[in-house]
């Protein structure tokens, strides 16, 4: 068995489809339909319902699929220990940052740490924290942004912590207020981030606390145009201190955010227990010299 074809068929499944799966490898739809077959040959059963354009796993195929993720999880593992021991001078970071927050904490990191280390290879990965938690699981990712507290299966290294801001309207009831609970926002309507930031569950649990589900107007994953739909009176929206005050408009109004467990707390994960390369240690150590330990409110 080749990790080559499980590598392909792990992409069929995660893509949803042999041409996007071939998209992702750099290689011909011809090309991985071969190496699923070849994999089911050499196994004798049927991994993949082929419906149309569309594939499911059957029962072997889900196996086969869990048991791939360790395969390929202790494949990344091998590499990135055989490189530990060339030390510093050579190998890659597999890293994955959420696009809140990243370019303010994370960027002016980047520089630093070429300069340290320029035989180290980063391979950066942008998605909302939800997906790069399942990456890290998965062994694509060693390293990956994400809020504490961190779930079950997770260790992780603190960031940043810091107050949510309320972002309102001008012309909103409550634009002139220093500090607001999110129960007073109730009847508002909320402009959250689209699907898989983790910020829309600590949103989402602090309303269910105060007895309400908030009507969403909208979802962006673009900080300027949540702002933007802010100011033309749609809705409000929630954002770290920090990137808040960065990113304001005269259009809109900035106020404290004063509820419980709603603070952003950004932090870099891993798979609990997993084998951590020098590059990997090598960036926490650059965070934690750049931030401290992040353990009181900034």
């Amino acid at each position: 068995m080749e990790l080559r074809t499980l590598r392909a068929f792990v992409e069929v499944v995660r893509q949803g489809g042999f041409s996007s799966a071939a998209k992702v490898l750099f290689a011909t739809q011809p090309t991985v339909s071969k190496a699923v077959r070849q994999l089911e040959d050499e196994l004798g059963v049927p991994l993949l319902d082929r419906i149309g354009h569309r594939s499911q796993l059957t029962a072997a195929g889900e196996i086969v699929y869990r048991r791939a993720l360790l395969l390929l999880a202790e494949r990344e593992g091998l590499v990135a220990e055989l490189d530990d021991l060339r030390g510093l001078r050579r190998g890659r970071l597999r890293l994955g940052l959420p696009p809140l927050g990243a370019s303010t904490l994370f960027a002016p990191l980047f520089a630093v740490f070429r300069a340290r280390y320029p035989g180290i290879e980063i391979r950066l990965t942008e998605h909302g924290s939800k997906r790069l938690e399942e990456m890290v699981l998965e062994g694509e990712l060693e390293l990956a942004g994400s809020l504490l507290p961190a779930k079950a299966g997770f260790d992780g290294q603190p960031v940043r912590l810091e107050p949510l801001l309320a972002v309102l309207p001008r012309l909103h009831p409550l634009a002139r207020e220093e500090r607001i609970g999110i129960g007073q926002l109730s009847g508002s309507p909320f402009i959250l981030f689209e699907g898989g930031f983790a910020l829309n569950q600590v949103l989402e649990d602090a309303c269910a606390r105060n007895g309400f589900t908030p009507q969403v107007a909208a979802r962006s994953g673009q900080i300027d145009f949540i702002i933007e739909l802010v100011a033309a009176g749609m809705g409000v929206a929630f954002l770290p201190e920090t990137i808040a005050r960065q990113r304001a408009t005269p259009s809109v109004a900035l106020t404290l955010l004063d509820e419980p467990g709603t603070q952003w707390h950004m932090a870099i994960v891993w798979r609990q227990g997993s084998y951590l390369s020098h590059a990997a240690r090598a960036w926490l150590d650059l965070t934690r010299e750049t931030y401290g330990d992040a353990g009181s409110l900034a």
